[in-house]
């Protein structure tokens, strides 16, 4: 449910301890939206044959199904799709708070703008006892939020956007045959028919091809960079964000989007002192867009690089997954169930400082790093490795890494720790330790990058992907007269000469069981 921010009485932390060491439940299904999502309340409607008995159905139950004296129940809405971008990323901030100045462009920066924003930090209040065990600082999580607010909702206007992808293109020459007859095109390209040229034309031209349509939307689809004239309207808005501990998750929709979002729900799940605690583990928003149901993990798996350590990393992944569970209300029959699990999801997103280092035998780490072979390196990447042997995220997908390892640094340095320190403790060994992983149908990976900021000992990881979003077409079927009889009940009235309500399909015996009378008061 939707909450205010603010922190905790340090008088409760007593009782907070408890139920941290005790893994009792504390409003862990509750989240910030910008919308107060659970304040709509069904209201009961009344049937033909309404006597005796009432049933609560959801509002836009009954306007869905109808029923016909010859055809019975009409079968469901035939589906069509559009394509969305999403921007999906992950940083371990080290425990500090943002300052008033930070600047998140380099982060938030994609190859063109999203529709969605996906946000996970790490570690955005240090891991100590108080944190740990005492009351949830919001503080740094209301900070990261105003921030990214700011940035979201104060992006260069249409013409400005298509003046800078304009001189982006003009810098660099078209370098095929098909860039040149693309440019040439009017109206541009659509978004699925750029993507599918992705692995004909090379992906340096198709990264010129991308600057090229900035607009990259089928018909009929808003440009999320100017949803109105009004300064004040806001072009992203939060959908959920959620905090645990250092955690911390939040999803931004475009404005006009959020209208088809239902069925929020957020689920976490401590893997950190005694396999229960906050401090390592998990945050999921589960969501359904339209027809197409969403998953995104945030995750801080166990660290270390002691050999073994990659097991218990494994094992925070299993148990994330074991334990993930989202409630929900009864539906009506128009709608499917939602999901209860991660895998129950159409497209899961996994996200966050996973942890997993290099393997033990990488002697010239260091020869490596200095000739940016990645590739070499990536040999050794302990993820890939535990991967490959089917011990971890099986039939999961990651997209190439073309980038620096992102941790350890030194603050406010681009030198690695490994470069400058002389104590074998402090000493860590370059890493990939921030990555993004996804599975599911209709997700396609566009790009998938780092940041430079130095503002951490990690460096931000980014990824932009095309997501294919199922519609519901609600066909409008002709008025049918009503069947002389349903319930066994008196003859239906007037007033439902044209359809039954859905409320009366609910007391066809067949369908009886489902039914929770009440009498009337």
């Amino acid at each position: 449910m939707r909450t205010d921010m603010g922190k905790v009485s340090k008088f409760s932390w007593p009782k907070v301890v408890v139920r941290k060491w005790l893994n009792i439940p504390t409003g862990a299904d509750e989240f910030h939206s910008d919308y107060d999502i659970h304040g709509k309340v069904d209201e009961r409607r009344k049937s033909c044959s309404d006597e005796d008995h009432y049933v609560f159905v959801p509002e836009d139950f009954s306007e869905g199904w109808l029923f016909e004296a010859a055809g019975g129940i009409k079968p469901p809405p035939v589906t069509d799709s559009l394509n969305l971008r999403m921007f999906v990323g992950t940083w371990n901030v080290g425990g500090k708070s943002p300052h008033h100045g930070l600047n998140l462009s380099d982060w938030l920066r994609s190859p063109a703008p999203a529709d969605i924003y996906v946000l996970g930090f790490q570690e955005i209040v240090p891991l100590n006892a108080g944190n740990v065990l005492g009351a949830e600082d919001n503080g740094p999580a209301a900070q990261w939020l105003s921030l990214i607010r700011q940035a979201l909702n104060s992006n260069p206007s249409d013409l400005e956007l298509a003046q800078r992808y304009d001189i982006a293109t003009e810098a660099r020459t078209p370098s095929s045959p098909q860039l040149e007859h693309q440019a040439s095109v009017k109206p541009r390209i659509s978004f699925s028919d750029l993507l599918s040229m992705e692995d004909e034309i090379g992906k340096e031209d198709f990264v010129t091809l991308l600057n090229s349509n900035s607009s990259l939307y089928e018909e009929g689809l808003a440009n999320p960079t100017c949803l109105s004239d009004n300064p004040k309207q806001q072009r992203f808005c939060l959908a959920a964000s959620k905090q645990m501990v250092g955690l911390f998750l939040c999803v931004w929709v475009r404005a006009d989007l959020y209208q088809h979002i239902s069925n929020l729900k957020v689920s976490c799940v401590g893997r950190g002192i005694m396999g229960y605690l906050g401090n390592k583990g998990s945050i999921s928003i589960s969501m359904t867009l339209h027809q197409t149901t969403f998953c995104f993990v945030c995750t801080h798996l166990t660290s270390g690089e002691k050999e073994g350590d990659e097991i218990r990393r494994n094992s925070d992944v299993a148990e994330i997954l074991k334990r993930t569970k989202f409630s929900h209300s009864l539906r009506g029959f128009k709608e499917p169930p939602p999901p209860q699990t991660i895998f129950d999801h159409d497209k899961i997103i996994w996200l966050g400082d996973l942890n997993y280092r290099l393997a033990a035998g990488c002697a010239d780490t260091y020869e490596l790093l200095k000739k940016n072979d990645w590739q070499t390196l990536l040999e050794k990447d302990q993820l890939r490795l535990e991967q490959r042997a089917g011990r971890v995220f099986k039939g999961w997908e990651e997209g190439r890494i073309y980038f620096a390892p992102t941790y350890k640094y030194l603050t406010d340095s681009d030198d690695y720790v490994v470069q400058t320190s002389k104590s074998k403790e402090k000493r860590r060994n370059p890493a990939w330790c921030d990555r993004i992983l996804w599975k599911g149908e209709g997700l396609k990976q566009m790009w998938y990058s780092r940041g430079e900021s130095r503002f951490s000992d990690h460096r931000p990881v980014y990824s932009l992907f095309s997501v294919q979003v199922n519609l519901a077409k609600n066909p409008n079927y002709n008025a049918r007269s009503c069947p002389p009889t349903l319930s066994g009940k008196s003859a239906l009235t007037s007033a439902c000469v044209a359809k039954v309500q859905a409320e009366e399909l609910l007391l066809i015996p067949r369908v009886q069981s489902c039914l929770n009378t009440t009498s009337r008061f």
